[in-house]
């Protein structure tokens, strides 16, 4: 009888990516894919009886009857214990941190607290965010699941000084809340907000919303695209 292993996962390019990873998988396991919060319920999972289940970019509360019951793994942004909690990819890049990690962590009561099954290299220097999530995404689904079904490795404790990010909220992505110094500022503040899902910059002028997206940089020249809207 096959395994089973859920996934756990939103944004297109996951999903896309689950379904590549189910035909890669089909001969040995079984593959179920909850797209959705609602999906993830204790009662269905006991019928399932997974030997994992993989949350790649899932940002809601996994309940304690679940990580408590199964072998939960979370992947998140960081080099954890550094950058735990919300919007990882902007808080590295508002940072200027751009050489992070993606830490695959058993699913526990603190905040991204877990113990450690491995980390794999990331680099976000450049791309938009969607581009990096993507990018991300490829090695969560291509390099990190498999090498867990493989080797089975045994969590270890997080190490080192916990390092703490707040979630940012849509207002936060008013250009004029960013101190901009130096086009690179800009380039940044724009392309971390550039994603499915994701408030992208914008400024106000009168009654209009002016957002950006698609930057892209040559020398100290940016170069992009906008849309205007009506002030919501």
């Amino acid at each position: 009888m096959k395994e089973k292993i859920v996934i756990a996962t939103i944004k297109t390019w996951n999903l896309h990516n689950a379904k590549k990873l189910h035909r890669m998988l089909k001969a040995r396991y079984e593959v179920i894919i909850m797209p959705q919060k609602r999906s993830l319920r204790y009662e269905r999972l006991k019928e399932i009886n997974p030997r994992y289940i993989f949350f790649p970019h899932w940002s809601s509360i996994i309940p304690e009857a679940i990580y408590e019951n199964f072998e939960c793994v979370v992947f998140h942004m960081t080099d954890l214990p550094y950058g735990r909690g919300g919007s990882p990819l902007q808080n590295l890049i508002l940072r200027k941190v751009y050489d992070t990690k993606i830490s695959a962590i058993q699913a526990a009561g603190g905040i991204d607290a877990g113990r450690i099954y491995l980390k794999t290299d990331l680099s976000i220097e450049n791309g938009s965010a969607e581009e990096i999530f993507k990018k991300a995404s490829a090695i969560i689904f291509f390099r990190m699941i498999p090498y867990i079904l493989k080797k089975n490795p045994r969590p270890h404790p997080q190490n080192g000084k916990a390092v703490y990010f707040r979630r940012r909220s849509p207002k936060e992505s008013e250009v004029s809340s960013l101190k901009v110094q130096t086009p690179d500022d800009l380039y940044d503040f724009i392309r971390m907000l550039d994603a499915e899902g994701y408030p992208k910059a914008f400024i106000k002028v009168g009654g209009l919303k002016v957002e950006f997206h698609g930057v892209s940089k040559k020398g100290d020249k940016l170069s992009g695209r906008f849309e205007v809207k009506d002030e919501e």
